[in-house]
């Protein structure tokens, strides 16, 4: 009986142990899937957080370009502003660097995709080169009226030999090319000279037989008056332009004038002449 039962027991034991054996089989290859699942999901995972990421690029890419395109016709608007002032103005000025100019700005434009502001810029330049071209050609037509006159002659009464000598004083302090001719229209005809925002300069015959000092500066001061017409938005907005010169383009032109070495009846101090020495500049400080 002992016989049987160790037999039995023995048995018994080996039957537990196989058991064993493979429910750790069976654990061991559940563990296995188990990791291959989560290693499957990891995987479609990273797929789609690529996917996700390739569909926000695109949207930012999409959203750039159309930022881009929402610009552009501004850009284009201007450039027709331009083709049409120098078509205006052939034969009259030189426009090769305005051309090259606008050529670059126009290159800039189409070759970019992603940022609005290049356009922009290239916007604002196209702009500032049609209102140069403007300027210059009215400069040019201004230079013209003003070897005959507008309707008439470059003097009356005070002759070509008048009309030389205060042509010279304005060459002499800096306004080469700028139109002059004689006038009495100049305040009502009470003033000796003046300066037209289209650029040119107006005489009364009375200055010809001013000293060459006076003559200078009456030029110089005029001619201060051009380059005042030149950044006039900017300079009537300034603060410092109301409190140092009481917002008098009279007084500033007096000091323009000094600070070229024509000075006048009125004096400016070291700052004032400071500040007038930008505008020849076009700088409003």
């Amino acid at each position: 009986m002992l016989a049987v039962t160790a037999a039995l027991a023995v048995v018994v034991a080996a039957g537990v142990v196989g058991r064993a054996n493979a429910l750790d089989a069976e654990r061991a290859e559940t563990v296995a899937q188990l990791r291959a699942v989560v290693a499957s999901l990891d995987d479609a995972q990273g797929r789609s957080d690529h996917l996700h990421g390739l569909i926000d690029a695109a949207e930012k890419d999409a959203a750039d370009r159309a930022a881009v395109l929402a610009v552009r016709p501004a850009f284009t608007t201007e450039v027709a502003a331009l083709t049409s002032a120098l078509s205006g103005a052939e034969g009259k000025i030189d426009t090769s660097a305005t051309r090259a100019s606008a050529l670059s700005a126009q290159q800039s434009v189409l070759a970019e995709r992603k940022d609005p502001a290049v356009v922009q810029a290239a916007t604002a330049t196209v702009h500032a080169l049609t209102a140069k071209v403007t300027g210059d050609v009215a400069t040019w037509q201004a230079a013209q009226s003003a070897r005959s006159g507008p309707g008439g002659p470059a003097w009356s009464s005070s002759g070509p030999d008048g009309y030389a000598r205060v042509r010279a004083a304005l060459d002499r302090v800096g306004g080469a090319g700028v139109g002059l001719y004689e006038s009495t229209s100049c305040a009502g005809g009470s003033a000796a000279a003046c300066a037209n925002s289209n650029g040119y300069i107006k005489y009364s015959a009375g200055i010809v037989g001013w000293s060459a000092d006076r003559l200078n500066w009456a030029m110089a001061h005029e001619l201060a008056h051009i380059y005042q017409f030149q950044v006039w938005g900017a300079l009537t907005s300034s603060s410092t332009y109301q409190t140092m010169f009481g917002s008098d383009p009279e007084f500033l032109a007096n000091c323009m004038a000094a600070v070229r070495g024509f000075p006048g009846a009125v004096g400016c101090d070291a700052d004032q002449q400071a500040w007038a020495s930008g505008i020849w500049v076009g700088a409003v400080r």
